[in-house]
């Protein structure tokens, strides 16, 4: 009982902890930008995705709003909240002539000397369907 209590008691520590240790050394703008990436993925952030084709100089697609993007090399994909949890989710192809740009909107607060930590319960706990070849 000791052992196991002593085990999630280390697990707690490491998660208060480490986090924080790693910020000490860490520049201002890497604090600020990485807790800013976790309020555009946690859908907090205005932003304004542009795609446009670098030969012909011209805007192929803009998408604005709250926005996460995630590259992956030949394609964005990029996921919208457009209500009370109501997504839209776009994939959109990148070449050797096509690119994009994202601008944020709008300023949002972000702390320099702290690092944002999101923890999501529901995360880490599935919701499953099943699916049984009786029906």
């Amino acid at each position: 009982m000791k052992v196991a209590f002593k085990k999630a008691l280390a697990v707690v520590a490491a998660m208060l902890f480490i986090v924080p240790v790693t910020a000490c050394g860490a520049d201002d703008s890497k604090v600020v930008g990485d807790n800013l990436s976790k309020k555009a993925d946690n859908f907090e952030v205005n932003r304004r995705v542009v795609f446009f084709n670098g030969i012909t100089d011209t805007y192929l697609l803009t998408i604005e709003g709250y926005c996460s993007i995630t590259d992956q090399e030949t394609q964005l994909e990029v996921t919208c909240k457009v209500g009370d949890d109501t997504y839209k989710k776009h994939f959109l192809g990148l070449s050797d002539n096509v690119t994009y740009f994202v601008e944020q909107l709008e300023p949002a607060e972000a702390d320099p000397y702290h690092y944002k930590v999101v923890f999501k319960p529901e995360a880490i706990i599935p919701d499953v369907d099943l699916k049984t070849s009786a029906g």
